[in-house]
């Protein structure tokens, strides 16, 4: 049997500490980006008999992880317990202390045994031992930020925000964001709605008008995945019209409305820069050339209705959004791991990133913020392919030697390798860090150590 435990200091109070454990999306947003953990089923909250049905990856397994909340005082703690899973035993303590110097002490203890006795724990105790201090690490690291980053506008009424595109890498991690922080969030999906869901379906015209009065706020972030194949030409008309279609639709829909939300925020892309070198781009500098750059100046001109009925219109033009839980990082790690990266082409084409809690904090700022028009949601260090690359390599302590030539990509991907892997642009959050915006990882090895876990 081995027993763990953490203790850190937060910026809140106890009460509110666990009652941001207690919030729908905090189990989310503590599951760590390099593990695979998908929820199966949920069943009351973190009181006693709050059950949690789990599917955890393991290498090529997918292992069934059943947990049961137990004992707790209001405001204080509470505890779970593995009812049946990969460990002989996992029991789990959360506390919310005071601390003596201001806001509180979160003090995780654990007490866990691995299975098959001693054989176990020799085989397996050291790697599990160094896992669990790798999880609580990030765990205690994200709930401080994320409370830090709410503390931000606590003084502010807490907010009913829409958002599309809840499903993806960066609408799930919002949502559960927003919700953990007290806000009232509601998905639009295509597929029949639920509980605190609204239906609507660009591709037919269709959407649930009434679900959207009153809102505070809309965040909209679907769109076709620019990536995920050759742009043949009925894939281009899938990116066009998933963007272009889909926002025109949602901004005739808001403009509409008899109480319309305040402020609409719309994801937009970097592409809307085309190829620039190394030439340094804010948001004053002017649309670049290719398909991508079209698409995003059509995707942003859609919002014109709701610009038009007074709405505060943001866009936010993303970056290479980086996280292990999914986009581009995780396609790229295989050969990195195995020593066989490099950079692509030249290498000297630059690379606009931002490390995904960073993404979501800038969308959360913006919601309370002054700011409209174009906002770059990109780190303030963007680097070349080649800098990203060597990055990448020292994270993994991996060499870097093979690099992937121009003509290859041109070969296997055509124009989507063109526009996505040998373009590139220089593009600097201006507005964002003028505004207050505090990156937590401005710089790209602190991002992929944390994304990878490897800090």
């Amino acid at each position: 049997m081995a027993v763990f435990e953490k203790q850190t200091p937060m910026p809140v109070s106890p009460e509110d500490l666990f009652e941001w454990h207690a919030r729908e999306g905090a189990f989310e947003r503590l599951v760590p980006p390099w593990q695979r953990v998908r929820i199966l089923s949920r069943t009351g909250g973190i009181g006693p008999g709050g059950r949690l049905d789990l599917a955890v990856r393991k290498g090529p397994l997918w292992l069934r992880w059943r947990a049961e909340h137990g004992e707790w005082e209001e405001g204080r703690y509470f505890t779970d317990r593995q009812v049946s899973g990969p460990f002989k035993r996992w029991e789990h303590r959360h506390e919310c202390l005071p601390d003596p110097g201001g806001g509180s002490l979160l003090r995780d203890r654990l007490t866990y045994d691995l299975p098959f006795g001693i054989a176990g724990r020799l085989a397996g105790g050291p790697l599990v031992a160094r896992d669990v201090e790798r999880l609580f690490a990030f765990r205690h690291r994200r709930t401080r930020e994320d409370l830090l980053r709410h503390a931000a506008f606590a003084d502010r009424p807490r907010l009913s925000v829409a958002v599309t595109g809840g499903s993806g890498l960066v609408g799930g991690a919002l949502c559960a964001f927003l919700s953990s922080g007290g806000h009232r969030v509601l998905r639009l999906v295509r597929r029949p709605a639920g509980e605190g869901e609204a239906r609507w379906d660009p591709a037919k015209g269709e959407i649930d008008a009434p679900s959207l009065e009153g809102l505070d706020a809309v965040v909209h972030l679907a769109g076709e995945n620019i990536a995920s194949g050759r742009w043949t030409a009925r894939r281009k008309a899938a990116i066009r019209d998933s963007r272009v279609a889909g926002t025109g639709l949602l901004c005739r829909t808001l403009a509409g409305l008899k109480r319309k939300p305040p402020t609409l925020i719309c994801a937009s892309a970097i592409g809307y820069y085309g190829d620039r070198g190394g030439e340094s781009l804010d948001e004053t500098s002017p649309a670049g050339e290719g398909f991508l750059s079209e698409v995003c100046r059509e995707w942003e001109a859609a919002a014109d209705p709701a610009r038009t009925a007074g709405i505060r219109v943001v866009h936010a033009r993303i970056g290479v959004v980086l996280s292990a839980a999914g986009g581009a990082l995780p396609k790229i790690l295989p050969p990195f791991r195995a020593g066989l990266g490099g950079p692509v082409g030249s290498g000297r084409q630059y690379m606009s990133w931002i490390a995904l809690d960073d993404l979501v904090g800038l969308l959360h700022h913006l919601l309370f913020s002054g700011l409209e028009g174009p906002v770059h949601a990109t780190a303030p260090l963007p680097v070349t392919n080649r800098d990203f690359a060597r990055t990448l390599g020292t994270v993994l302590h991996r060499p870097v030697l093979l690099p992937l030539p121009a003509p290859a990509v041109k070969l296997l991907f055509g124009e989507m390798g063109e526009a996505l892997l040998l373009s590139g642009a220089k593009v600097l959050p201006k507005r964002a860090e003028k505004d207050g915006f505090r990156f937590r990882t401005p710089d790209l090895e602190t991002a992929l150590r944390e994304e990878l876990g490897l800090d």
